[in-house]
């Protein structure tokens, strides 16, 4: 392509970009370069650009696309030198203002730093006891489990301490007293160790207003309060105020160690003993007390404002980042080597070597220091960070089959352009699978930035696999490169070997120290390239990965990374993803994916989005009606506290976008229940006419139902023996096969080349150990002569790089975007391939073969995979609509006879037939809340309208009048009303959405405890690791020093092999030695180093377990 540049660039910016331009181009003019140049080129021109960007940087490049246009590629540096064209103007006019609008807007921003400053003086004033400057000190080698009481606790103990003084002096429960005498430097070190030794029970109980906000942000300054040893049964009570729950937080909330009584006992009295006093002797730690306690005091008003009206939540919200990424930062860097050692105390030792640090007041100063630059730069951390631009792709039309994502976007900028002041957004995107949601998804956020031509969102998915396949598309489609997206999955190792498959693919076609604040703020690696700038934000992170999750404008990443902003009890991970929401809108991709505690989760991080001004949109084609609404109420409750923070208008724009239409409606009601209102008859109004719309489509699907009744019959007793749960199994199993045989007499492909009919087709297994005994059994089950099959097992228990191979195999086979009559794609796969050709030869019997995916509910989300047919067991409406939306994925052409087998019971229904009150559609599932009557599927669901057409309608249409007994679909309506739509006044507490939006639960780790994202038993990490003297793989954990420590025999793991005529039926055969073997060969390193890193295997450990394993199957519990 030929393209030129102009350069607007002032002072030293302006020979810098010459050199740069200058190795490219020819320079055609002063300040103008021209030049003939490839895509990766250009791409090179802008990174070396960007990189000694600075504010006097401004250059444009243009295409020259043909005698009569060019067009404006990108411009690098400060875009108001340009128009959106790229024209530069020839005359300019200035206009002085006297603050920006940005820090007007920040009313809140003094309290918040009066509030950090005096937080970050006294948030470790508890290090100052005996205890703790013994536990600091290099010669004691005593090592305890922990300090009796925390620090952070006797810090509390002493400022209420210091307040009852003056409390007590004036009679007057009121901040300016304590505050006063700090303004005056008057700490009465003697009284305030009397009552501090007394030990209140509860020192954050009826405090002063300010007291209050100060007390909660030094006792959660490294945890949220939390007693653990009654998480479970704490009453559900109502805490809206934010005394109903600090007058609840004892020591037992997590702030005394108390393992052993008599140790306890024994030092305990140290952590009142403080023989170099309270600090007061250090005269810039007083000097520091003595002005923000001033500045405080002259923010009382705003403090009791926010008290009054809720939006403390913000308040404290920002002022505990502040603080910890304060405490973060200087807990990092060394000690200043200058400051005078007035008082003997220090704060914390060196993590390597053990030597005394920081002393306490240098701390404390230092702490208030770095936590005010981080408050200075909370608007900035709002407003500044980079945007995407310039973005070729999305000016463009979509093609004729995708104009919907036009239509979509023109209705948001009429929106947009009536309602001008800064406003919410909630949007909901229902579009079908293979209409193009992700691209669409660009186009809209685009159409929502600021100046509604740029980018900066967060993509967020449940899965590595989609978040990889949706960073490619944005890549390829969108035509984002390396310097504006970045990637991030949380494995370095999937990364690669997805890297690696593309590359392929394109060639053939802290406690002990004393500071538990020196903690890295992200573990994993982020996929981008770009040049970060030195000052402003930067200046706040001490980590390269760190400042490229925060700057990149586009972040595709699996949702687990931004939940770390709700979910973190202690630490500072919440740190980092909360200061990219702040300046990021955000989009949660395939939202029903989740279930169950998992949802509500995901509501308080949409609550969060919604208090920190941004906007937020879900989708997937299956959204329930409640969880939309629910979404929309926790969107509107944080938006609400932004709203009474800022300049913002509490109008909410609500959008429902799909392929067929999109509405855009203002939600402008102020009172809840009116809102709430409003958007479920909206809501319903567009589900209505989506409804109507998918009626009128051809059925792609129709399913029929698998009668497994005569299994009863065969095995009426002895339901607990061994034996007849066998085979039960068996006879399950039997009917799989018989099955999937018959859906591939009416849904094959005949291959010209063999003359075999052929079929691609996948069984949906709920659970791990049914699925690889599923797999075994058809390895040697009998099967009717003229017919062949081949089988894989699919499942989360597999090693990396064999799971690796095999999903990569699978999306090679199973992109069947063919035409009516075409020959697949598949067919010239060489696995595939020589299957054929194999049969075909060695047994001329054979007419039909069979390739059988067995999986677990891994394959129902993010794969993009195609398949003639399914055999399904199901766990739920959900799970079936899911795993339906794998058949016919890509292909237009109605069905005549049924494509999928619904299992007449579920595996859990058959083995617990006998049970009363057996519960088996969970675990995946919805049957915990209440019980179906029934767990016959033909009851409970329509069987003449599946057999007709099955699809998503029942889902996403809630019916008047529930029958969540006897109803599959309506169940779970059920539990997802109960989970996030049920505003009753005795839904509250912790554990409850409700309880968290609208209360004061946000104060404590409760609601992240009771209603955990992920829940589940914890994963035991192994790798199998090739051990050079034996000269075999062997399953190992890493020890703290990252050396590989034998384990199969203490895990109980066995390895098992197959027999030659079982083997002979796999689909596809993997062998993890040869194919590390190949990796090392390629990488150049040793066997033992690749297997340690592609070696991999999470699964969840029962000590009482035994495992068997097999590269073909996995792990699977025996």
């Amino acid at each position: 392509m030929m393209v030129t540049f102009v350069s607007q660039c002032e002072k030293k910016a302006l020979n810098r970009s010459r050199r740069v331009l200058d190795a490219f181009a020819n320079r055609i003019g002063d300040n103008t370069w021209q030049t003939v140049i490839t895509n990766e080129g250009l791409l090179a021109v802008k990174k070396l650009l960007r990189k000694t960007a600075s504010k006097n940087t401004a250059v444009s490049c243009f295409w020259i696309r043909s005698r009569s246009r060019s067009e404006l590629v990108w411009v690098v540096g400060n875009r108001g030198k340009f128009n959106s064209e790229g024209v530069v103007p020839v005359n300019s006019t200035k206009r002085n203002l006297i603050n920006s609008h940005i820090e007007n807007d920040w009313e809140y921003l003094p309290l918040i730093k009066a509030l950090v400053a005096i937080a970050a003086l006294l948030h470790d004033w508890g290090k100052a006891s005996q205890l703790f400057q013994e536990k600091l000190n290099p010669a004691n080698k005593i090592g305890f489990k922990g300090d009796p009481i925390r620090h952070e606790w006797i810090s509390c103990l002493l400022l209420n301490a210091h307040i009852q003084v003056h409390q007590k002096n004036t009679g007057v429960l009121s901040d300016s007293a304590w505050l006063e005498a700090l303004m005056s430097g008057n700490i009465d070190e003697t009284q305030i160790k009397v009552i501090a030794t007394r030990q209140q029970m509860k020192p954050l109980a009826d405090l002063p207003p300010i007291a209050k906000l100060i007390a909660w942000l030094i006792v959660s300054h490294h945890r949220l309060p939390l007693n653990e040893s009654i998480a479970e049964n704490i009453a559900p009570d109502y805490a809206p105020k934010i005394d109903d729950v600090l007058r609840r937080i004892s020591q037992q909330w997590g702030y005394e160690n108390n393992y052993d009584e008599a140790e306890y006992q024994q030092r305990v009295e140290q952590c009142f003993n403080f023989p170099n006093g309270l600090l007061s002797a250090s005269q810039p730690w007083l000097k520091q007390i003595k002005k923000w306690s001033q500045r405080l005091l002259s923010c009382e008003k705003q403090a009791l404002q926010s008290l009054y009206d809720g939006s403390y939540r913000s308040v404290l919200s920002y002022s505990r980042l502040c603080l910890m990424l304060g405490d973060h930062y200087y807990s990092s860097q060394d000690a200043n080597k200058k400051w005078p050692d007035n008082t003997g105390l220090f704060a914390n030792t060196d993590f390597k070597t053990k030597i005394l640090k920081q002393k306490l007041d240098e701390h404390l100063v230092g702490v208030a220091k770095h936590g005010l630059n981080t408050a200075h730069l909370l608007p900035a951390f709002e407003s500044e960070p980079p945007v995407a631009q310039d973005i070729v792709a999305l000016k463009k039309l979509s093609p004729k089959g995708y104009r919907w994502q036009d239509k979509a976007v023109e209705k948001i900028k009429i929106w947009r352009a009536d309602n001008t002041k800064k406003e919410g957004f909630f949007a909901v995107n229902m579009a079908s699978t293979g209409c193009g949601k992700t691209f669409a998804n660009a186009k809209i956020m685009q159409t929502l930035s600021d100046d509604g031509n740029s980018l900066r969102f967060v993509l967020a998915l449940g899965l590595r696999t989609l978040t990889l396949q949706t960073g490619d598309e944005y890549r390829e489609r969108v035509g984002l490169d390396e310097t504006e997206l970045a990637v991030l999955i949380g494995s370095r190792a999937v990364m690669e070997l997805h890297q690696q498959a593309k590359l392929n693919e394109d060639e053939q076609s802290f406690e002990q120290s004393g500071s538990q604040s020196q903690e890295t703020l992200l573990d994993e690696e982020v996929d981008y390239d770009c040049a970060i700038p030195e000052e402003g934000m930067a200046t706040v992170l001490t980590c390269a990965r760190d400042k490229k999750f925060l700057y990149a404008p586009v972040l595709a990443c699996t949702i687990d990374h931004l939940m770390a902003a709700t979910e973190t009890k202690r630490g500072g991970r919440y740190i980092l993803p909360t200061l990219r929401l702040m300046s990021s809108d955000v989009v949660i991709d395939e939202i029903d994916d989740f279930s169950g505690k998992d949802l509500v989760a995901i509501g308080r991080l949409i609550h969060l989005a919604g208090m920190l001004g941004r906007k937020v949109m879900i989708s997937s084609a299956t959204i329930p009606p409640d969880l939309a609404e629910g979404y929309f109420k926790a969107y509107r409750d944080g938006w609400q506290v932004y709203c009474k923070t800022r300049n913002a208008s509490a109008l909410i724009g609500c959008a429902w976008i799909d392929e067929f239409n999109t509405e855009v409606v203002s939600n402008s009601d102020l009172e809840d229940r009116d809102a709430i209102l409003s958007y479920r008859e909206q809501h319903a109004k567009f589900i209505e006419k989506r409804v109507i719309k998918l009626l009128k489509q051809v059925a792609k699907r129709k399913a029929d139902i698998v009668s497994c009744e005569h299994i009863f019959s065969n095995f009426p007793e002895n339901h607990n023996d061994e034996d007849v749960i066998d085979n039960k199994q068996q006879a399950y199993f039997k009917c799989i096969a018989e099955s999937a045989i018959n859906k591939h007499e009416y849904h094959h492909t005949v291959d010209t080349q063999s003359q075999l009919a052929v079929s691609f087709g996948v069984v949906r297994m709920a659970n791990i150990q049914p699925c690889v005994a599923l797999a075994q059994y058809l390895l040697v089950t009998d099967i009717p002569a003229d017919t062949q099959i081949r089988v894989i097992p699919y499942h989360s228990q597999q090693v990396l790089l064999m799971r690796h191979k095999q999903e990569q195999h699978l999306d090679q086979v199973l992109k069947r975007k063919e035409s009516e009559g075409e020959q697949p794609k598949a067919f010239s796969n060489p696995v595939i391939r020589q299957h054929l050709d194999h049969i075909k030869r060695v047994e001329p019997q054979v007419k039909n073969v069979l390739f059988i995916l067995v999986a677990t509910p891994v394959e129902e989300v993010g794969r993009d995979h195609d398949f003639d047919w399914a055999v399904v067991e199901p766990s739920s409406y959900r799970s079936i609509i899911q795993l339906a939306g794998r058949v016919r994925r890509h292909r237009k052409m109605e069905v005549l006879e049924p494509n999928i087998s619904l299992l007449q019971y579920n595996w859990k229904g058959i083995k617990n037939r006998h049970r009363e009150n057996a519960k088996v559609f969970n675990k995946p599932g919805f049957e915990e809340i209440v019980q179906l009557e029934s767990h016959d599927l033909n009851d409970l669901l329509d069987t003449d309208s599946v057999s007709k057409r099955l699809d998503a309608i029942p889902r996403i249409k809630k019916p008047q009048v529930l029958q969540h007994t006897k109803q599959l679909a309506d169940l779970e309506h059920y539990a997802i009303h109960a989970l996030l739509a049920t505003y009753r006044t005795s839904c509250t507490g912790p554990a409850q959405l409700q309880g968290y939006l609208r209360e004061a639960w946000f104060l404590t780790a409760y609601p992240q405890t009771l209603a955990p994202f992920r829940e589940g038993p914890p994963s035991l990490k192994i790798f199998l690791t090739f051990d050079e003297d034996m000269q075999e793989c062997m399953f190992c954990e890493k020890n703290e020093r990252g050396f590989p420590v034998p384990r199969e025999l203490p895990l109980k793991i066995s390895r098992v092999k197959l027999c030659h005529e079982a083997a002979k039926r796999l689909w596809l055969v993997r062998n993890f030695d040869i194919e590390i073997e190949a990796l090392a060969e390629q990488q150049e390193v040793s066997v033992r180093r690749v297997s340690m890193r592609y070696g991999e295997l999470s699964f969840p450990h029962s000590e009482k377990a035994k495992y068997e394993y097999n590269d073909q199957f996995g792990l699977v519990r025996v």
